[in-house]
């Protein structure tokens, strides 16, 4: 038995009945990590030491007959733009690469108390901001499944520990697409929750009206565990939404007979890779096999949506990154020079250039004079694409649609093309401007064995709809 290669519900259940120790599966996790972390650079850092006392104390537990939680003895890995005490946290970025978190993120302590084993910190884009992982200060992660491809970001890191077997379950955080895309490049399960579902508390932000923490998994069933344990309502965080958490396992063999599924036209467009369109269809032939029946809907505003994120993100991530200034904490330049110089060196060696060009576009579109040519109007607009989700959703059930137009691309090709880059996004961006749930599921293999990913959508708070289609498919497929 391959014990890393196993999923956390199969691997809960063996480590309840003694059959595996959390210190076996932790070792396991360790070795693969020994022998491919040097090609696919998933982790910016590793905490084995902690880990196996983590483990250790969960064997103790259950030898003793104490009371464990639902993920005891899982070993997970971490994206490091989340806050875990007396360790660092980087964002993969120069500013803040010797910054030790002083407290626990929510999610931290939730997934503490649910007692699994933290395995280390994940690369991710800088900031979070990119779409390949190729953004990151500290190196490029590689995509298991073709390593001269990109990942996918800003949770490459993250979706490469699940997809190259180096941890059985991680977490990442989606700001418009960023656990969606790496999950559908690795040939993974990634959701997005509802905006508020999680706890962003000790959530390093970038763009807080759409930042979203959420589980990366090797399968459906995985990811309604662990969404199970990082949700739920949370004082600490003013955009929580109070309402109870389902048991999210409970859902996923209910079936689609009956269910409307929405099939967007603005969604399947030109230029598309032809194999990804393929796929897509064929899975959506599978659900109409199991009952469901699929209509075609329209959400009008679509075409605008790449545009109206990229003002909104960029000036919240102005004001969210004008903190790291050389003063409170993190990177400072060495520079001689009067304070107003210190900040300006600090932050043009602190930042690298995506950073840097986000936080001018931001800065500019927040700027006297193009507030309300540009910021405002885009809220506007944002406003109309949750509309169109709304009106869509009084028709059908769920949304389904490709998670990317393309599958991973080649390391470097994107770089000198921002656009480029930031289309690699286009389908998943709405998601997070409507504040509605998503999950991209493998939905097969291009000629060259590269993964497709399947979205699938939901309206706010309905998250079981989604697992339970999601499951639907991936049992027949």
């Amino acid at each position: 038995m391959q014990i890393n290669k196993l999923t956390a519900h199969q691997l809960k259940d063996l480590i309840r009945k003694k059959e595996i120790s959390a210190e076996e599966a932790l070792t396991a996790v360790y070795d693969q990590i020994e022998e491919t972390e040097k090609d696919i650079g998933a982790y910016v850092s590793l905490t084995k030491e902690k880990a196996f006392l983590q483990a250790k104390a969960v064997d103790k537990k259950i030898k003793n007959g104490e009371r464990v939680g639902n993920l005891a003895g899982i070993p997970m890995a971490i994206k490091d733009n989340m806050c875990i005490k007396d360790g660092k946290t980087t964002c993969s970025s120069k500013i803040l690469e010797n910054f030790v978190a002083p407290y626990n993120a929510t999610v931290i302590e939730k997934l503490q108390a649910a007692d699994a084993v933290f395995i280390g910190k994940t690369n991710m884009d800088e900031f979070a901001m990119g779409s390949s992982t190729e953004n990151s200060s500290v190196k490029t992660t590689k995509n298991p499944c073709d390593l001269t491809r990109v990942p996918g970001g800003s949770s490459g890191g993250s979706a490469a520990a699940v997809a190259g077997k180096e941890a059985i379950l991680a977490i990442g955080s989606d700001t418009g697409g960023s656990i969606r895309q790496p999950a559908a490049c690795c040939g993974v399960v990634g959701m997005k929750p509802t905006y508020g579902r999680v706890s962003r508390y000790g959530l390093v932000a970038f763009a807080s009206s759409l930042d979203q923490i959420g589980p990366l998994t090797k399968d459906v069933t995985d990811s309604a565990l662990l969404l199970n344990e990082i949700s739920g309502y949370d004082e600490k965080d003013s955009t929580s939404i109070n309402v109870s958490v389902p048991d999210y396992t409970r859902c996923l063999t209910k079936g689609v007979k009956g269910l409307k599924i929405g099939i967007p036209r603005e969604y399947f467009i030109e230029g598309m890779n032809v194999e990804v369109k393929s796929a897509v269809e064929k899975a959506i032939k599978i659900l109409e096999g199991l009952g469901a029946k699929t209509q075609e809907v329209s959400l009008p505003h679509t075409e605008y949506a790449v545009a109206v994120y990229y003002l909104i993100a960029t000036a919240e991530a102005s004001a969210n990154l004008a903190r790291y200034d050389g003063v409170k904490y993190g990177y400072r330049t060495d520079s001689d020079g009067d304070l107003l110089d210190m900040y300006k060196k600090t932050r043009g060696e602190g930042f690298g250039s995506e950073v840097k060009r986000r936080i001018m576009l931001g800065t500019y579109v927040l700027s006297s004079g193009y507030y309300d040519a540009y910021y405002l109007k885009a809220q506007k607009v944002r406003t109309k694409i949750a509309e169109d989700f709304k009106n869509a959703f009084n028709q059908v059930d769920v949304i389904i649609t490709p998670t990317a137009p393309t599958t991973a691309f080649k390391i470097g090709e994107k770089m000198a093309d921002p656009l480029q880059m930031y289309l690699s996004d286009i389908f998943t961006i709405s998601v997070n401007l409507a504040g509605i749930p998503a999950i991209s599921i493998p939905c097969g293999l291009t000629g060259e064995g590269l993964p497709i990913g399947l979205q699938i959508l939901a309206p706010p708070l309905q998250e079981e709809r989604i697992l339970t289609t999601a499951y639907s498919y991936e049992q027949k497929e």
